[in-house]
């Protein structure tokens, strides 16, 4: 059986990552050809020493590489780092786990890169995407956007997304739960769909 490869890069707490790993690790999916396939990550890369998520690979025993941005002076230097450090672990695909940099071209072109995005695209691009969904006056809901990643940020192809109401809160810190919830379901589904419909 065909194994699926998946290289997570993440930046922060790594709760994306946990989940993924957690919902997906070794389970068998069936393409449209009929072809089967298990899905295996082999491993995770973060540009930040200090973050959470590095323990969460300790504890998940995902193989986890610190590769911080700071000792690169450019982001194209960064990104030739970043690949060199990928190919020994040939994925299949890079899944962004709150990785925060914009990845240039020569990395885009060298892999296929799904990101995920807590608001509805293509509203509230950018870092702060679910503030600037709740206080958005003009529109009723907020949501969840995973993505290709592509040269414009956060303006990849939409592999899935879900609107989520407002109504229900009263303030940002419940709001921002339930998106995390809603990540929380969407990023798996939609991590599986693109390798069903790939095999």
């Amino acid at each position: 059986m065909r194994t699926i490869r998946i290289f997570i890069l993440f930046s922060g707490n790594g709760s994306n990552l946990e989940n993924l790993y957690t919902t997906l690790e070794g389970k068998e999916v069936v393409g449209k050809s009929g072809e089967r396939a298990k899905i295996e990550f082999v491993g995770a890369l973060c540009n930040n020493p200090e973050a959470y998520g590095i323990n969460r690979c300790h504890e998940l025993g995902l193989p986890c590489i610190t590769l911080p941005h700071q000792e690169y002076p450019t982001r194209e230097e960064y990104d030739i780092a970043l690949l060199k450090a990928l190919f020994l672990y040939e994925p299949d695909y890079i899944a962004l786990c709150g990785f925060m940099r914009i990845l240039t071209p020569r990395f885009i072109n060298a892999y296929k890169c799904i990101n995920i995005h807590p608001s509805f695209l293509p509203y509230h691009k950018g870092t702060n995407g679910i503030k600037d969904s709740f206080e958005d006056k003009e529109a009723n809901f907020g949501g969840v956007s995973v993505h290709y990643v592509s040269e414009e940020l956060d303006g990849g192809e939409i592999i899935l997304q879900e609107k989520l109401s407002k109504a229900p809160f009263r303030d940002l810190q419940a709001f921002e739960n339930a998106i995390h919830q809603l990540e929380y379901k969407l990023y798996p589904q939609a991590l599986q769909k693109v390798i069903e419909e790939n095999l």
